[in-house]
């Protein structure tokens, strides 16, 4: 499948392949227990605040040299065909929006579980609206299904999901947001192609530079595009010879139907079922990655978590597991690829399955949360430190949960007899700084990387 535009910039890091570990999990073994349990903390986290560079210091460090930018920037863009009307009324008097910047740098304090994620987005009332928005605009939903196969219901979900029907449209002005954040540094290759196109987009007469709101990092309209996702994939499906995507219903659900039917949808068949495992099932099977046909996955002792037929229409499937052994599983689908497309969080892409599951009249979830907390940014660079000093490599410590720092995991989880899911779960945590603690003391430690803020383990 052909790679599209991102909707969005990338979320944390979501279910991997597995590494191909031997070791069954089995029995939980315990490693010696620590004579002074604190000593690994403390060691981990010594290294940690001599090192780390708060985001607060990066996000007040704008230099001064924004006007002589912007005047190059202009220049470049008239030179692109963008006419001097439209780049007064967009950049005249723009100036770097320091919360943007505050925006951009900040790191989550503490990672969601899955069921914290799903619990503040498929609620109730979010499904009780979703459902009489349905209703109210069932002619134009049945229309875009129609022409692209994607059903009203999961159009309706990514409405819900990315603002609330339409309610939370975002109140920063695009063309300064994207100004700030291409004159920045960090990203601003990405930032200045995405402030060109809107840029084309109030050139080509779509909508105004005062009323181009959005999110803080660029994305608009009902379903927040990007204005390079705009210029790609938006339809003017009311026929008024602008697309506006802020107020014209038919032009953001069609747009955003035109997308998914680009990006692989297929018709007919799902994003993702909750399922339930056999208590006997391989945990290293897990991953969005790991695809087999339904059949051999029922051959597995796999079923619906309702007792509900698998699909039959579907091609192979992986099992996800996003909240490890303890939470619920998922079988998911080609179409949950085409999800990931638009936002690269796991959490994200299942609970569009949910919540469009729950609109079309399904059921809630069956299985229970798995293991309560999660884990600060800090407490997830303390496991990549304490497993790289083990001598399972994640790479320099980030605390961003990204493909190495779940394969070394998910090999420290195979050693140690634990059921290998990959996922962080505080217990894991603990588990890690016993051992930790363990090697310290008998002097088995290895040399690993410090900890920064600069670089990610995870980045491919």
């Amino acid at each position: 499948m052909r790679k599209l535009l991102p909707l969005l910039t990338a979320l944390l890091g979501g279910c991997v392949p597995p590494t191909a570990i031997d070791t069954a999990p089995g029995q939980i073994s315990q490693p010696p227990p620590p004579a002074r349990p604190e000593q690994a903390v403390q060691a981990v986290q010594a290294v940690q605040a001599a090192q780390a560079v708060p985001p607060v210091q990066a996000a007040q460090a704008v230099p001064p040299a924004f006007d002589n930018w912007l005047t190059a920037f202009r220049q470049d863009a008239a030179a692109q065909g963008i006419s001097a009307a439209t780049l007064d009324a967009a950049l005249t008097g723009v100036t770097p929006v320091e919360r943007v910047i505050e925006l951009d740098r900040r790191q989550p304090e503490f990672l969601q579980t899955f069921a914290d994620y799903l619990a503040r987005r498929v609620t109730p009332s979010q499904v009780a609206r979703g459902q009489a928005l349905m209703a109210e605009h069932v002619l134009l939903l049945d229309a875009v299904e129609q022409q692209y196969g994607v059903p009203k219901a999961v159009l309706v979900a990514f409405w819900g999901l990315e603002t609330r029907y339409g309610s939370v449209l975002g109140s920063f002005n695009i063309p300064a947001s994207l100004a700030t954040l291409a004159f920045d540094g960090r990203r601003s290759n990405f930032f200045r192609s995405q402030l060109l196109d809107a840029l084309r987009i109030i050139d080509a007469g779509h909508i105004s530079a005062i009323d181009m709101n959005g999110s803080w990092a660029g994305a608009m309209g009902q379903m927040q595009f990007m204005p390079s996702t705009f210029r790609a994939y938006a339809v003017d499906a009311d026929g008024d010879t602008r697309i506006d995507l802020w107020q014209s219903l038919p032009d953001a659900m069609y747009s955003a139907a035109n997308y998914l039917k680009r990006a692989g949808w297929r018709t007919g068949e799902p994003v993702a079922i909750e399922v339930r495992l056999p208590e006997a099932f391989d945990w290293r099977k897990a991953g969005v990655a790991h695809r087999l046909p339904i059949g051999e996955w029922m051959a597995r002792g796999v079923l619906a978590a309702d007792g509900s037929a698998l699909p039959s229409v579907a091609g192979p499937a992986g099992i996800v597991l996003p909240q490890g052994w303890q939470g619920p599983a998922f079988m998911v689908f080609d179409n949950f690829d085409v999800v990931m497309q638009w936002n690269r969080s796991l959490n994200y892409a299942l609970s569009v399955a949910q919540l469009a599951q729950q609109l079309a009249g399904g059921g809630v979830l069956v299985a229970q949360a798995g293991e309560a907390g999660a884990l600060s940014t800090a407490q997830l660079r303390t496991l990549q430190q304490s497993l790289n000093e083990l001598g399972y490599e994640t790479g320099t410590p980030d605390g961003l949960l990204g493909p190495r720092t779940q394969a070394a995991l998910r090999q420290y989880q195979a050693a140690y007899g634990l059921p290998v899911d990959g996922y962080p779960a505080p217990s894991v945590l603990e588990h890690v700084l016993q051992a930790h603690t363990a090697a310290m003391a008998e002097g088995r430690l290895m040399q690993a990387p410090a900890p920064t803020f600069s670089e990610s383990a995870d980045t491919p």
